[in-house]
C-alpha cells in the first residue's frame, strides 16, 4: 500500500471514529433537559408560532370536562423563560452571581442548585416542596402548581405560553395571519372541540398584565431584595405568599408572617397556627420558624389583644393531649412546647396583671405543671429534656419554667 493510500485509509477511520462519538453523546443527551441559545430570538418566534397553531391553553368539550393543554417541551420552557429574562431586564433588575444566585435558591426554596448538573431548570412543586419531579405541564392549581429555576438566567418563574406574557400581535405581526384558520382536537369522547385562539380569550390583555407584574415583582423581590414590590405581592400574588411561607418555611419577611397569622387568628381552628410554626423538613426533622413566632408576638404588641396568642396555647393542648400531632416524636413535641412557651408564657407573665383579655389562670407550662394526667409525657420528663438541652438556647425558658412550678389549682403564683 502506497503512502497515499494509507493516509486516505488513516483519514476515513478517523471520520468514523468521529461519527460514532458524536452518537455516542447525542444519545448521552437525549433525556436531558437541553438548553437552548439564550441569545437566539428566532426560539421565541418559532415557538409562538407552534403556540398560535395549537390555540388557547384549554377549551371545554361536551361533557363539560377541560379538554387540558398537550404536555409543553423544553423549547417551549426556554421561550418563556428567555421572555421573562426581557422583561425583567427591561425594568431594572440585577442579575446575580452564580453563587449569589445559589444561596438565595437555598435560603428560599431549600434546593440546591448543582452547577455540574447538566439540567438547566428545577422544578419546585408548590404542593410538596420535598418533590424532585420534573413537570412540564403548565399549571392548573390541581393536578400541577409549581415554577422553574431557570439557572443559566438565574430567575425563578412560572411557565407561561407566550401569549400569555408577550404581545405577540404587535411584536409578531407577521405570524397573524395564523389565527385565521379553525383549531380542531378531539375531545376525550372523540368528539371534535373547536379550540379558540389566543386571539379569542377574554381578558388575554389584563391576565397579561398580571402575569408580567408577577414574574418582575417575584424576582425584583426574591433576587434583587426589593420591598417595594412586598405591598403588591401580598394583594395579588397571595396564594403564592402563603405557599412561600407555609410550605417552604420562609418566613424572614413580616409583612407575609402577618398576612398568614392575621388569617389564623381570625378562624375558627385558632391553634392549626402552630402548622405554620412548625413543620417536618425533607429529612423528616423538626423545623421550627423562628420568625413566624416572633411575628405573632409582635401583632400582639400592636393590638394589645391577648386573644392573638391564643392560638398557641391551644395548640400546646393538642400536642400534649391528643394523638392529632403524633408524626411528631416525644422530644420533637417537648421542644416545641418549648418554643411557644418561650414566647407565650413570658408575654402571659409579663402582662397579665394588668391588661385584660389573659385567662387569669393559666398558660402553657404552668397548667401543664398543675396537671399533666392527660399527657404521657409527664412534667418532670418534660423538664429534664429542656434542661439536658440548655434550654435550646431560648432567652426566657429558664425562668418561665421557674415560674410554671409556682401555679397551683388557683393560678399563676403572683
Amino acid at each position: 500500500m502506497n503512502i497515499k493510500s494509507k493516509i486516505r485509509l488513516t483519514i476515513y477511520s478517523l471520520l468514523i471514529m468521529s461519527s460514532f462519538g458524536c452518537q455516542e453523546k447525542k444519545q448521552s443527551l437525549g433525556n436531558r433537559q437541553k438548553p437552548i441559545s439564550m441569545n437566539d430570538d428566532t426560539i421565541i418566534q418559532k415557538v409562538l408560532k407552534k403556540q398560535l397553531q395549537e390555540g388557547a391553553g384549554k377549551s371545554i368539550d361536551e361533557a363539560g370536562a377541560e379538554l387540558a393543554k398537550i404536555q409543553f417541551g423544553i423549547e417551549e420552557l426556554e421561550a418563556s423563560a428567555e421572555t421573562a429574562k426581557k422583561i425583567l431586564l427591561s425594568n431594572g433588575f440585577k442579575e446575580l452571581s452564580d453563587n449569589e444566585f445559589s444561596n438565595k435558591i437555598k435560603n428560599i426554596f431549600g434546593r440546591i442548585v448543582d452547577p455540574n448538573s447538566g439540567n438547566p431548570f428545577l422544578y419546585v412543586n408548590y404542593f410538596d416542596r420535598c418533590d424532585r419531579n420534573f413537570v412540564t405541564y403548565s399549571n392548573n392549581s390541581v393536578d400541577y402548581e409549581g415554577g422553574y429555576i431557570d439557572k443559566q438566567r438565574k430567575l425563578f418563574t412560572d411557565f407561561y405560553y407566550l401569549p400569555e406574557i408577550l404581545d405577540y400581535q404587535k411584536e409578531y405581526p407577521t405570524l397573524n395571519n395564523i389565527e385565521s384558520s379553525k383549531i380542531i382536537r378531539k375531545s376525550s369522547s372523540q368528539v371534535d372541540v373547536e379550540i379558540p385562539h389566543w386571539k379569542d380569550v377574554a381578558n388575554l390583555k389584563e391576565q397579561r398584565k398580571v402575569n408580567i407584574q408577577r414574574i418582575i415583582a417575584r424576582n425584583m423581590y426574591l433576587f434583587n431584595d426589593n420591598k417595594t414590590y412586598i405591598i403588591w405581592l401580598v394583594t395579588h400574588d397571595k396564594n403564592f405568599i402563603k405557599l412561600l411561607v407555609k410550605n417552604f418555611g420562609y418566613d424572614s419577611e413580616p409583612k407575609f408572617n402577618e398576612m398568614l397569622i392575621n388569617e389564623y387568628i381570625q378562624s375558627k381552628d385558632m391553634y392549626k397556627i402552630g402548622e405554620l410554626v412548625f413543620a417536618k423538613n425533607c429529612d423528616k426533622e423538626l423545623e421550627v420558624r423562628n420568625g413566624i413566632l416572633q411575628n405573632i408576638a409582635a401583632v400582639y404588641q400592636k393590638s394589645s389583644n391577648p386573644h392573638d396568642l391564643f392560638g398557641l396555647m391551644e395548640f400546646s393542648s393538642k400536642l400534649l393531649e391528643t394523638e392529632e400531632y403524633n408524626n411528631y416524636s416525644e422530644k420533637e413535641k417537648i421542644k416545641m412546647i418549648a418554643y411557644l412557651a418561650n414566647t407565650y408564657d413570658f408575654l402571659f407573665k409579663k402582662n397579665h396583671r394588668h391588661q385584660d383579655g389573659w385567662d387569669p389562670r393559666w398558660n402553657i407550662l404552668g397548667a401543664y405543671f398543675e396537671d399533666d394526667s392527660r399527657s404521657k409525657i409527664k412534667w418532670t420528663q418534660l423538664k429534664e429534656e429542656m434542661q439536658k438541652n440548655n434550654y435550646y438556647n431560648l432567652s426566657n425558658l429558664k425562668e418561665i419554667i421557674s415560674y410554671a412550678e409556682g401555679f397551683d389549682s388557683v393560678g399563676a403564683p403572683d
